[in-house]
């Protein structure tokens, strides 16, 4: 009990510690305060994956089709206007795309900049709608862990990067990850039109390799920034490391499920594959002579049948072939 009180004291010093060197400017800005906004709306998530879907259960699915157009429509606007704002201001500001510094100046590039990457922190809590419709609309096969983990933690990581480096390298990732929701959610907006645009969407698996593309470009400049010795938090560099080989893996896998993998054949019954071999396939025979035995396929069961040749006189008697008996 002594060293659970040790461990729970150090961590409230060590919290207390952190919020010495955070960024002041973005402190009064809303969710910024304290983690537990976005703690409790994260937390709400989890608790809707859990009774949404009971919720559903027995209702039929709701369309959705006007509220998804709005929505897609205007994420594709909002992450464009993230993107912008990004590429603008650090364009403005000199900024470098190899290695930068968090400047906590109240230089109005600097703000706007900062600015811009809380809205990306924004964005991610809106996008936790996408799961909240597709339990609405039952696609319960869509929240995958992937899914969920990509969501939950977007979200709640990315409040720490707001509150202590909302700027400097930061922005490159952020840069890039929403242009690359532009076209997330223009496909998601197209699609919902309906199967007639749907049919022209043959580029949905390459927004999977651009996202894969993205994690290898993250690693990369996140090395060489470590191999530049660049005065950015080295352990925040070392965590990217980390959280971006968990989305290759992850998304890797997904690529490999979804269009790379075979789909498996069903496996045909031994006893029907044998009588196919034999001549025998769905209750035919080919080439068999009087009284032979014919393999008929019932249910997934051969039963074996004794076949006749005669032909039937009208009578419910079938005509025996040969000379006719003479009296």
């Amino acid at each position: 009990m002594e060293l659970t009180t040790h461990l729970i004291n150090d961590t409230i010093n060590l919290y207390k510690w952190a919020l010495t060197i955070a960024d002041k400017r973005v402190e009064k800005w809303p969710l910024m305060d304290n983690p537990l906004p976005t703690l409790t709306i994260s937390s709400s998530y989890l608790l809707f994956l859990w009774l949404g879907p009971k919720y559903m259960e027995k209702r039929e699915p709701f369309q959705l089709k006007k509220t998804l157009l709005f929505y897609n429509f205007s994420m594709v606007i909002f992450n464009f206007f993230i993107c912008k704002e990004l590429f603008l201001a650090a364009r403005a500001a000199g900024y470098s795309y190899i290695c930068q510094s968090v400047d906590y100046s109240d230089d109005p590039n600097e703000v706007r900049i900062a600015a811009a990457l809380w809205w990306y922190f924004v964005s991610k809590g809106v996008e936790y709608l996408d799961t909240v419709f597709f339990i609405l609309r039952k696609k319960f096969n869509q929240v995958s862990f992937l899914h969920v983990y990509h969501h939950c933690s977007m979200f709640t990581l990315w409040w720490i990067g707001i509150k202590w480096v909302a700027g400097g390298q930061s922005f490159f990732g952020a840069h890039m990850n929403a242009a690359i929701h532009v076209l997330m959610y223009l496909y998601y907006g197209l699609a919902s039109f309906g199967p007639k645009i749907q049919k022209y969407l043959w580029w949905k698996k390459y927004l999977t390799v651009i996202q894969m593309v993205q994690f290898h470009v993250t690693i990369g400049h996140t090395a060489l920034s470590l191999y530049m010795d660049c005065d950015f938090p080295h352990w925040m560099h070392y965590a990217l490391i980390c959280y971006a080989l968990t989305f290759i893996a992850l998304f890797g896998n997904f690529y490999y499920q979804t269009y790379r993998r075979t789909p498996r054949q069903p496996r045909e019954p031994k006893a029907a594959k044998a009588l196919s071999n034999n001549g025998v396939s769905n209750g035919l025979s080919k080439g068999l002579g009087n009284g032979a035995a014919v393999g008929v396929l019932v249910g997934g069961k051969v039963e074996v049948k004794e076949r006749s040749s005669g032909v039937d006189n009208g009578n419910g008697r079938r005509k025996r072939k040969g000379r006719a008996k003479r009296d």
